[in-house]
């Protein structure tokens, strides 16, 4: 067996005692690799998104999303505050499932993505990602990327102007920033090889479910953008509208799987 099956095994003996509710160890807190984040909760409604776990739960009422919200943190009990993040909205509830301390997705974040679909399940609600739907859009985040020459000197501007703080775990002079409360993208810094002025040096990346992406680029297209490069899928796609702004629509798959 050679060491990506034994990480692999490792990773599914972690996954297997997280649903069941066993190994509440330090093991527990162990990062997972995207791929077996992703093996591990998309049959449950939930898709791997930029070191989290999302799904949305659709409702009726804003009355029964806080009844979902009350209902999701009992589940999650003691390891509410640390791991999970609900937005409530009248017509659902996303929510989002990470050990904020280390700003990656663990085998405690898959055993109470289990235990939350089982929950919800119980009392008539699903969890699921609405691609294909008729909802809105899936579940999806943004994060803004920034090209620059001299990345550490321009990250403090942004992280005051934004009034962000360094993600978990990656306060160095050229890692991303993030909003402390949740709300905005996050922000990250490409580095340039020359300047560019004559093209947008600031760009949106759009992190879709793997499975959403084909749909979402589609569209893009047909609404008058243009495919700038493939080269780099399934990581991402970069799309331009008519005069030449880009974006990229990513996933997670198409990278190392650490």
């Amino acid at each position: 067996m050679d060491d990506h099956e034994t990480a692999f095994t490792h990773h599914v003996g972690l996954i297997k005692g997280a649903i069941m509710g066993e190994g509440e160890d330090a093991s527990m807190e162990q990062a997972l690799s995207r791929r077996a984040a992703s093996d591990a909760i998309s049959d449950q409604g939930w898709r791997y998104l930029l070191g989290t776990l999302r799904t949305s739960v659709p409702v009726g009422s804003l009355v029964q999303a806080t009844e979902v919200a009350a209902r999701v943190v009992a589940v999650c009990g003691s390891d509410a505050d640390g791991h999970l993040r609900a937005d409530i909205r009248p017509d659902r509830v996303v929510l989002t499932l990470q050990s904020l301390d280390q700003a990656a997705v663990t085998a405690c974040d898959i055993g109470l993505a289990h235990r939350l679909s089982a929950a919800l399940r119980d009392v008539g609600l699903r969890t699921e990602p609405e691609i294909g739907t008729g909802a809105p859009r899936s579940v999806q985040l943004v994060e803004i990327a920034i090209d620059a020459l001299d990345i550490a000197a321009v990250r403090p501007f942004w992280k005051a102007v934004l009034g962000y703080t360094d993600e978990a775990g990656a306060d160095g002079p050229e890692d991303p920033i993030v909003d402390p409360v949740g709300q905005g993208p996050a922000m990250w810094f490409q580095q340039m090889d020359q300047p560019r002025p004559g093209r947008n040096r600031i760009h949106f990346d759009i992190c879709v479910p793997h499975d959403e992406a084909p749909r979402r680029i589609e569209a893009a297209l047909t609404a008058g953008g243009r495919l700038v490069s493939a080269s780099r899928a399934p990581a991402f796609w970069v799309l331009a509208d008519i005069e030449g702004n880009e974006a990229c629509v990513t996933t997670w798959q198409g990278r190392d799987d650490s």
